[in-house]
């Protein structure tokens, strides 16, 4: 039978911790239970058992934040729970991973939205998607939602958040909705949001909110019209600055103001007079041909070439979408870059007898079937070269106020 140690009191423990003797002391009244000396202030408490056949060391915690009669208490809880069959440094185990779970889904909002811009900046073709976004979450979703936790954030805090937009910038509160609804699908799939997506339309803001399609009349951007493109060009050809430059050139390659501005001088061959624009600058993801007019050729080889941008900012970057949205306003027009794209497209289906896909193809839209397959086959580079040079030409004649034969009706060559 193994000798019971001797009870000690707190004046003998003391004593024993103050001796200066290292190693492990045991204090009596529970067996197995004693203190572990390592100088004079690093003193804990081991308990010395067997469980499951297994000899375990179990800490109970420092002296003094411990005290005698304190561990005695928790050392006999712990036997306890050794009689009924429970391994207390596996329930330790649990708790602790338990509280690691517990600890991981109390995160808020604005982090995991935070994950979510990051996740999407891999994904943008553009830095200026990833600023909108970013200024989305930053202006309407953060102030009223961003340090919540994730799973206390309901349905009608999210109707909270959009209603302020609802009716005055529904397209903004619509592009919020489906961001902020991309952030629970990720919560949910990560286990961190229980319910049904707060931010979800159909079976839910559906019920709280109007249809956006009934408090919001799309705007078109403005386009110049056909008629008044003499006048324009007349004044658009002598203007020197840069932006006006790029606005030239975007209006005869009926291109978009980012792919201009983006435009780099080892995506033109002036050889085969053609522009490939990179499908990672394109808004359908596909390569892009520009075949070049003589006009457009022109203009590029009066560029200068010092920067790798052709239409550089005083900076030597990409010109802003700003400066390009402005040119035509300094001409004393209120029209849009955007909507010279409308103007070109007005004046094929008014001017020419060119076929849809042709047009279409020009404008890089590549939506119905018959365009996909023209893309996928040849672009139809030859009938666009033709379609460029008649609206390069329609431009020039029409600025000299040459109206009686602008530009030859051309069939399907």
């Amino acid at each position: 039978m193994p000798k019971k140690a001797k009870e000690l009191s707190d004046k003998e423990l003391r004593s024993i911790i103050n001796s200066g003797k290292n190693g492990w002391f045991a204090v009596g009244r529970i067996s197995g239970l004693g203190i572990q000396v390592r100088g004079s202030s690093a003193s804990s408490w081991i308990l010395r058992v067997v469980v499951n056949g297994k000899r375990r060391n179990i800490g109970l915690g420092g002296y003094p934040e411990i005290s005698l009669s304190n561990a005695r208490t928790l050392a006999a809880s712990m036997k306890v729970k050794i009689r009924n069959g429970i391994d207390p440094i596996v329930e330790r185990q649990i708790l602790k991973s338990e509280a690691q779970l517990e600890l991981s889904r109390l995160r808020t909002f604005k982090e995991l939205a935070n994950e979510y811009i990051d996740k999407r900046s891999k994904d943008f073709k553009s830095t200026q998607q990833l600023r909108k976004l970013e200024q989305l979450m930053r202006d309407y979703a953060l102030p009223v939602i961003g340090n919540r936790i994730i799973s206390d954030v309901t349905l009608n805090d999210i109707k909270t958040m959009l209603l302020p937009l609802w009716e005055t910038k529904t397209e903004t509160a619509t592009r919020l909705r489906i961001y902020v609804s991309h952030v629970f699908d990720a919560a949910i799939a990560q286990g961190l949001y229980k319910e049904l997506n707060p931010a979800r339309w159909e079976g839910g803001l559906k019920t709280l909110l109007p249809p956006p399609a009934k408090i919001s009349k799309t705007k078109h951007h403005k386009a110049l019209p056909v008629e008044e493109m003499p006048q324009f060009w007349k004044q658009i050809i002598n203007a020197e600055w840069m932006s006006a430059k790029a606005l030239q050139f975007l209006i005869l390659t009926a291109a978009r103001s980012g792919e201009v501005r983006n435009a780099t001088w080892n995506e033109i061959d002036l050889d085969t007079k053609l522009w490939t624009v990179p499908a990672s600058r394109m808004k359908a993801g596909k390569e892009h041909l520009v075949p070049l007019s003589e006009m457009a050729t022109t203009l590029l080889e009066g560029m200068s070439r010092e920067c790798e941008y052709i239409f550089p900012s005083n900076k030597l970057t990409p010109l802003t979408d700003v400066s390009i949205s402005k040119a035509p306003k300094r001409l004393g027009y209120d029209v849009t870059a955007h909507g010279f794209r409308s103007t070109f497209k007005d004046w094929s289906r008014k001017y020419t007898n060119y076929p849809d896909d042709v047009t279409e193809l020009a404008l890089a839209h590549v939506h119905s079937d018959s365009t996909r397959a023209a893309y996928a086959r040849d672009a139809l580079v030859d009938k666009r070269r033709l379609l460029m040079s008649d609206w390069a030409n329609f431009c020039v004649k029409a600025s000299m106020g040459d109206f009686s034969n602008v530009t030859p009706l051309r069939l399907n060559e």
